[in-house]
């Protein structure tokens, strides 16, 4: 499989005009508005096979997803006013698309998007099992097409005729995973990018080294950064809102997993779409394999450095995303 890769690569390199006819065809789309009639369940999710109505656990199972499904709908109805129901590409950005076993994934970092990715790799053909496929190719190869790449009747037709999917976690526990993955150990784009300025703006008497490197960001204030209208640097997928993402409000998702519950919905889900039987989600952990993952006991000791005010206002930050996917308050004394 990675002499095939290699070799796939080697041959995008150097000019290609039908890569820059599709860059500017992007570049088009990206100016007007898609307008896509958005569809319900899609049909597979929508009942169980006859075989499956009779396992207790197969119905147990579609019975969450129901509810999940319901209490999104329930808060984007309450919340979100979509009446014009436009979808732009840049709403379909995030989203990854599987045309064989015809999926869309809406990529949530820190949310097992990794493995997710090598799943849809296999299901694909680009690779005969999960483990063979490095960290690297999976985010940087662009094996997997992106359904903002599509013509609009591409994008159209993949919204209403694909299983379209997403997986979440608990706001904080996402967050402090990826703080611990981006500030506190080596990287050449987060400390420079985002470090300096962290670090400029709310480091009384900060070293000049760490104004030189941006490394070694403490997390009350990277919590600083978060919270601040004003912030030296933008926002970045690894922490923003699912909300902002994924836009379930203006995207009918099919199925909704958890991070949490992660290895039986995820193999739950490869089971309604049939799947080799062969393929089940993987567990492993490629970076920092020697860490432990972040726990709700992690995360706790990360938002107690806090003061009471601060972590109010984290929870105000992520409250559509705690609201919408039915997290509990991670904390007794927030309101």
């Amino acid at each position: 499989m990675l002499f095939v890769i290699k070799d796939h690569q080697k041959k995008s390199v150097g000019a290609n005009p039908a890569r820059t006819h599709k860059r500017k065809r992007r570049f088009v789309i990206k100016k007007s508005p898609v307008l896509i009639a958005i569809n319900g369940s899609f049909p597979n999710l929508s009942i169980l096979n006859l075989e499956d109505r009779s396992d207790v656990k197969w119905k147990s199972l579609y019975e969450t997803q129901r509810e999940r499904k319901r209490i999104m709908r329930e808060t984007c109805a309450k919340y979100k006013s979509n009446s014009k129901r436009i979808i732009t590409p840049y709403h379909v950005s995030r989203i990854f698309v599987e045309d064989k076993y015809r999926i869309l994934y809406c990529e949530v970092p820190k949310a097992g998007c990794s493995n997710w990715k090598r799943v849809l790799m296999v299901l694909n053909g680009l690779a005969s099992s999960t483990r063979v496929i490095q960290h690297n190719t999976v985010h940087y190869g662009n094996y997997l097409k992106r359904l903002d790449g599509f013509d609009r009747k591409g994008i159209n037709y993949r919204l209403n005729a694909y299983t379209k999917m997403l997986f979440v976690r608990e706001p904080f526990e996402k967050l402090v995973s990826a703080f611990r993955d981006k500030f506190e150990h080596p990287n050449n784009y987060y400390h420079p990018v985002f470090g300096r300025p962290i670090i400029s703006r709310y480091r009384v008497n900060a070293t000049k080294e760490a104004l030189r490197t941006g490394s070694g960001v403490k997390f009350k204030e990277f919590i600083q950064y978060l919270l601040d209208v004003h912030r030296p640097v933008g926002m970045d997928i690894h922490w923003d809102h699912v909300n902002r993402l994924c836009s379930p409000c203006l995207i009918d998702y099919d199925f909704i997993g958890k991070f949490e519950t992660m290895e039986e919905d995820a193999n739950f889900f490869l089971h309604l779409i049939n799947a080799p039987q062969n393929l089940t989600f993987p567990r492993f952990k490629d970076r920092h394999s020697d860490e432990e993952r972040t726990t709700t006991q992690i995360m706790q000791q990360y938002f107690t450095q806090l003061s009471p005010a601060q972590r109010q206002r984290s929870y105000d930050f992520y409250y559509m995303d705690y609201l919408m996917f039915n997290y509990s308050k991670p904390f007794e004394d927030l309101y």
